[in-house]
């Protein structure tokens, strides 16, 4: 009877076809695929290099049947296309890259709690060491359940507190933005907010209530967006009707772009009659026209810390630090001045 294996047909490059070039034995190809034993640096390299050649690539989960991992981090969040998103994101694909770890993105188009629960459900289940969640606006640790052990960390959202996060400071940023208008001898100064499922949004519009009060002025009415440009330019329409409006502190970046725009086109010009703090500091910021004072918020160390404390529970197998606050730096640009009208 014929071998079952003469008609198999080869699909790739083997891990024989690796030590042959290498010049190794196939025992230290597995030894430097799965990282289960040290391998030395000058062998490791030729391996690897020979790998690079090849094609090959290493079976995970066969390195998780040695030594207990995929070398894959999951990451879930509301929306990758928006700005704060995608930059988190690209930091902590830079971050696992750098750890020799793969990262499974899984997006969630609304903040409906059940999207989230399928969509921790299907991540936490698949093969994954660590999860990553970015902007969980509407779900609360009660309503999403994740297998006990598993090692995760949460970016801003209803989920700080109970799991391991990275916070930006966003009372620091606000008071910065709004004291820099006060200080410039703004009186009134108007906030366009993010939506209300935001928490970070529900932070900023907080702090911007409490800092007026502490500098004995009453707040204007709240105009809420979504964080778009095109909210902010909607409701800029609204705002630029108003003849006592001086400043405007704006929770993100595009939004403030949007009501630039609108301010422009009802002939009110910034920073002579308006001026305008965003929040962000995304690259774009230094290159409007004219250039938007703002508040930074370090995307990349975020992103970098989440991955950072997914490896240190790894490593420790237990909880890692609760909560890193990153601060924020309030960039002065040419969007801001002494009220002109």
């Amino acid at each position: 009877m014929p071998s079952t294996s003469r008609g198999r047909r080869k699909t790739g490059p083997s891990i024989e076809d690796v030590a042959r070039l290498a010049g190794v034995s196939a025992q230290t190809v597995s030894r430097v695929s799965t990282g289960a034993d040290p391998v030395r640096e000058e062998t490791r390299a030729k391996v690897q290099d020979a790998m690079d050649q090849l094609g090959y690539s290493p079976n995970r989960a066969a390195r998780a049947l040695r030594n207990g991992a995929f070398g894959t981090i999951g990451l879930i969040a509301h929306r990758f296309e928006r700005t704060g998103e995608a930059l988190t994101t690209e930091a902590v694909v830079e971050a696992a890259e750098a750890e020799d770890l793969s990262v499974t993105l899984l997006n969630v188009r609304t903040p409906d709690e059940n999207q989230w629960k399928d969509a921790a459900f299907r991540l936490s289940h698949q093969a994954i060491d660590g999860l990553v969640i970015i902007r969980a606006e509407q779900v609360t640790p009660e309503s999403l359940a994740l297998p006990a052990g598993l090692a995760v960390a949460v970016s801003d959202s209803r989920l700080v507190g109970h799991y391991p996060a990275v916070v930006s400071d966003q009372l620091q940023g606000t008071r910065d933005a709004v004291r820099h208008l006060l200080e410039l001898g703004h009186r009134r100064v108007h906030h366009l907010a993010g939506p209300s499922d935001s928490e970070p949004a529900l932070v900023r519009i907080a702090t911007w209530q409490r800092v007026m009060d502490e500098a004995g002025l009453v707040a204007p009415p709240l105009w809420q967006g979504d964080w778009s440009a095109r909210s902010g330019y909607q409701l800029g329409q609204h705002l630029a009707a108003d003849p006592t409006l001086t400043a405007v502190y704006c929770a993100n970046d595009e939004m403030s772009f949007g009501l630039i725009r609108a301010l422009h086109e009802h002939g009110l010009r910034v920073p002579q009659d308006v001026s305008v703090v965003g929040f962000d500091d995304i690259a774009l910021s230094g290159y409007s026209s004219p250039p938007l004072t703002t508040v930074k918020q370090d995307f990349h160390r975020i992103g970098h810390e989440l991955v950072r404390l997914v490896l240190e529970q790894l490593k420790s197998r237990g909880r890692a630090q609760q909560r890193v606050s990153i601060p924020t730096e309030l960039i002065v640009r040419q969007t801001t001045a002494p009220p002109g009208r």
